[in-house]
């Protein structure tokens, strides 16, 4: 049976190669790829977690305001509460039957030295993300002819624009891996939605990009948040191939 996808895009770092604190020189782009079939499972199952946490309140969740408990968070200063809201979150993550991770962090240091500072590492990191989006749908559905529609968080006209025309870049000309015909057989489209959109492919897409950029930085640092979802990097053959770290 033919199966579609979505995949969820969200970053963590920008893409400023100019000037970057040391102690964070990487831009994420992560994805989340999730069966058709799975959509509104995982959307209930967030839709419920918030109604038990703010009620008939409207929250987004983004992962920067749950770490510094601000932009309604602040209800996560109650510590038992904190426990509770992370237990529920941890659930909802932890399931690896619903949502594959497709990343590409790239690595600001080595990237300036190979490549220079005028080069578009959110053009760059899309190519790796959607290149494993495809290896992972092929696998799923090899016979079959499941598409990916691509959802995107806006992040201004300009900066759309030019992604949306790496995007079709792609379409026209393909990657190393995967030449143009195969990608236009899997991709359907490429959707830009406001955060405000409450999207919440989305908001589990910027839930696992920062500890997933984490791990990235520092592999041996204690990282909780990175052992719930480690189970959801796509895995081929055995070895991880969900996260692509460059150069």
């Amino acid at each position: 049976m033919t199966k579609h996808f979505y995949l969820y895009i969200d970053e963590c770092g920008d893409q400023n190669l100019e000037s970057f604190s040391p102690t964070f020189p990487i831009f994420t782009l992560c994805g989340i790829l999730v069966a058709e079939d799975k959509v509104e499972t995982l959307n209930q199952q967030v839709r419920n977690l918030k109604k038990q946490f703010w009620g008939e309140k409207s929250i987004i969740l983004h992962s920067r305001d749950i770490r510094k408990c601000q932009n309604g968070f602040e209800i996560l200063f109650d510590l038992n509460i904190k426990q509770q809201f992370y237990e529920a979150i941890n659930q909802i993550l932890a399931q690896n039957d619903v949502y594959v991770i497709v990343s590409c962090s790239i690595m600001k240091e080595p990237y300036i030295r190979q490549f220079g500072k005028l080069n578009d590492v959110y053009g760059q990191s899309l190519s790796f993300v959607i290149e494993r989006a495809i290896f992972c749908v092929d696998n799923k559905n090899p016979e079959g002819n499941g598409r990916i529609y691509s959802i995107v968080e806006r992040r201004g006209k300009r900066e759309d624009k030019a992604l949306l025309s790496y995007y079709l870049q792609l379409l026209d000309k393909g990657t190393y891996w995967v030449d143009s015909m195969r990608m236009r057989n899997r991709m359907e489209s490429f959707e830009f939605k406001w955060k405000t959109d409450d999207v919440i492919g989305l908001q589990i897409a910027d839930l696992v990009a920062y500890p997933l950029t984490r791990y990235v930085l520092n592999p041996n640092q204690v990282n909780l948040a990175f052992d719930v979802i480690k189970p959801n990097i796509f895995q081929q053959d055995g070895k991880i191939v969900g996260i692509k770290v460059f150069p």
